[in-house]
């Protein structure tokens, strides 16, 4: 039984390592399309998509039959995504058309849309793959921008397979609840802070880095287990708020390079950040939850006991390969 225990829990390794590439941890940036209406019946595009480990996401922008293009579309290249711009003209404005993005169904990619009419208000959207349309409405208040970044928070988090990684591995080392609520809280105070500071423009640090170092951060975590099961002295094992606080500091630069993938004009910061910030810690929160949950009810019947110490040891050789994965390719990636 525990061969085939011991068997299975390899297996499900291997499979995980072979299909969770570097770049994976982060394809769930969205596409960004902004509509902008600069006279009436005019508008100016703006379509952005992220790049997909080097390939242009294949979502294509496809507008209404009566749409006409004052000016043809020009797309730019950027090292994470391609722009494309132009300038339409819609009989009778947009409001109440619809807009698709053929082959979104086939992605994990989700669309935001920003329609700002000429009257200065505006709408945001989030476009799911299971329904790759959107019909324009007339523009609503803020509550839409924050539905929107709430629900992009909570799906960055729970997809941002490093990010998980790195609380999984708290949790393995801060075994005391209360130990782990403190530490927790350090982690969201330090990434809430750089997350703001970030966004808002005030501190800039470049994207490739920081995703690498984020990677690293999480391979010292599993080192840090491991010395903990030798019998060795450990810093996060007596300090760990300190730890998750300074390593908090670190992600909360990789959740602003999400934000800022986005895309989105000044004016929608605050409450973006507000709602985005609240996503990822409500994401983070079901995922401990779930990861808490599991674990007391393997602790419950004798029969399961042995399944939970399995997967306790070997899960610092998963997170530790996986994270030594990203390093490597990230850093091949920037260099």
């Amino acid at each position: 039984m525990l061969r085939l225990t011991r068997s299975i829990l390899i297996g499900v390794a291997l499979a995980f390592l072979w299909h969770a590439p570097a770049t994976f941890a982060h394809e769930s940036r969205p596409a960004f399309l902004q509509i902008s209406e600069t006279a009436q019946n005019r508008y100016d595009v703006v379509w952005r998509t992220p790049l997909l480990s080097g390939a242009p996401l294949p979502v294509v922008l496809q507008f209404p039959s009566d749409v006409r293009n004052v000016t043809a579309p020009h797309t730019q290249e950027f090292p994470d995504s391609l722009v494309e711009r132009r300038v339409i003209e819609v009989p009778g404005g947009l409001a109440g058309k619809r807009i698709e993005f053929v082959g979104l169904q086939g992605t994990i990619t989700d669309v935001l849309v920003r329609v700002q009419p000429s009257d200065g208000n505006y709408s945001t959207t989030l476009v799911h793959p299971s329904q790759s349309w959107i019909e324009i409405a007339p523009s609503r208040g803020p509550l839409n921008v924050a539905g929107a970044y709430l629900t992009h928070g909570i799906e960055h988090i729970l997809l941002g397979y490093d990010h998980l990684l790195f609380v999984f591995a708290l949790i393995l080392i801060v075994r005391s609840t209360r130990a782990l609520i403190w530490t927790i809280t350090a982690f969201t105070m330090a990434h809430s802070i750089t997350l703001a500071l970030a966004t808002l423009g005030v501190v800039r640090v470049p994207g490739p880095p920081v995703e690498a170092s984020i990677a690293f951060s999480i391979l010292l975590l599993a080192s840090e287990i491991l010395r903990l099961r030798r019998g060795e002295q450990s810093l996060t094992a007596r300090w760990p708020w300190v730890v998750a606080f300074c390593f908090g500091l670190l992600h909360g630069f990789g959740f602003a390079s999400a934000l800022s993938e986005i895309g989105l004009p000044r004016g929608d910061i605050p409450l973006a950040l507000f709602a985005f910030n609240v996503g990822v810690e409500l994401g983070q929160l079901v995922f401990i939850g779930v990861v808490s949950g599991a674990f007391s009810a393997l602790r419950r019947y004798a029969s399961t006991r042995a399944l939970e110490a399995r997967i306790i040891y070997v899960a610092p050789y998963i997170i530790g390969s996986l994270a030594g994965l990203w390093f490597v390719q990230r850093v091949a990636t920037f260099l």
